[in-house]
C-alpha cells in the first residue's frame, strides 16, 4: 500500500513539472509571436490559467504530505502533552471542516459549471473547478490519516515537526527524508 501511495504522490510531482513546463512554452512561446510575428495562440492565456490553478492545487496536496507548509509550533512545543495534543487535534478538526467545505463547494461547482464551455478553448469550466476536488480528498484523507495518528500516539505533538519554521529549513531539508514518520512503529 506503501508503495502505492509513493507512486501516486510520485505521479503528482510528475504532473506538476509537466504543467510548469506546458504554461513556459504556452506563455514564453505566446510572447515571441505576437512581438516577432504579430500573431499569438489564443488559448495560450486561458490555458495557462488551467494549468496554473491545477498546479497550485496539485503542490498544495505533495506540500500537505511532506508537511512543508510554514507555520509557528512554539505554543505547542511548550504546552503539556496533553493539553497540546488535545489543541493540536482541534486543529486537524477545523482542517477537516474546511477541507470538508472544500470538497463539497468544488464538486458542486463542478457539476454547475460542466456544461460550460471556457471561451477560448471550449474545454469544459468542470476541468477547472476539479482541481479543488483533486486537492481535497487527498488532503482530507491526509489530514485524517495525521489525525488517527495523533490520537493513537504514533506521533508525539511535542516533539513532531507538524511545521516548517522557515523556507530556507523546507529548502535545506532532503526531499527523499521530509515525509512526516506516521508509519514508524510505536517503542
Amino acid at each position: 500500500m506503501i508503495r502505492i501511495i509513493d507512486f501516486y504522490f510520485l505521479a503528482l510531482k510528475v504532473a506538476i513539472a509537466l504543467l510548469l513546463a506546458a504554461m513556459v512554452v504556452l506563455v514564453f512561446g505566446n510572447v515571441v509571436l505576437r512581438y516577432a510575428f504579430n500573431q499569438g495562440i489564443t488559448s495560450s492565456e486561458e490555458l495557462s490559467r488551467i494549468f496554473f490553478v491545477w498546479l497550485t492545487f496539485l503542490g498544495a496536496v505533495v506540500t500537505m504530505r511532506e508537511h512543508a507548509h510554514l507555520g509557528v509550533d512554539s505554543l505547542i512545543t511548550r504546552l503539556p502533552k496533553p493539553v497540546a495534543k488535545l489543541a493540536v487535534l482541534l486543529g486537524y478538526g477545523m482542517m477537516l471542516a474546511a477541507t470538508w467545505l472544500m470538497i463539497s463547494g468544488s464538486w458542486t461547482q463542478t457539476l454547475i459549471n460542466l456544461h460550460v464551455s471556457a471561451p477560448a478553448t471550449g474545454i469544459s469550466m468542470g476541468v477547472f473547478y476539479g482541481a479543488g476536488l483533486a486537492f481535497g480528498v487527498p488532503a482530507f484523507l491526509i489530514l485524517l490519516w495525521d489525525a488517527f495518528a495523533i490520537v493513537t500516539d504514533r506521533i508525539d505533538v511535542t516533539t513532531a515537526a507538524l511545521v516548517r519554521d522557515s523556507e530556507e529549513e523546507a529548502a535545506l531539508e532532503d526531499p527523499a527524508h521530509t515525509a512526516f514518520p506516521v508509519l514508524k512503529p510505536k517503542h
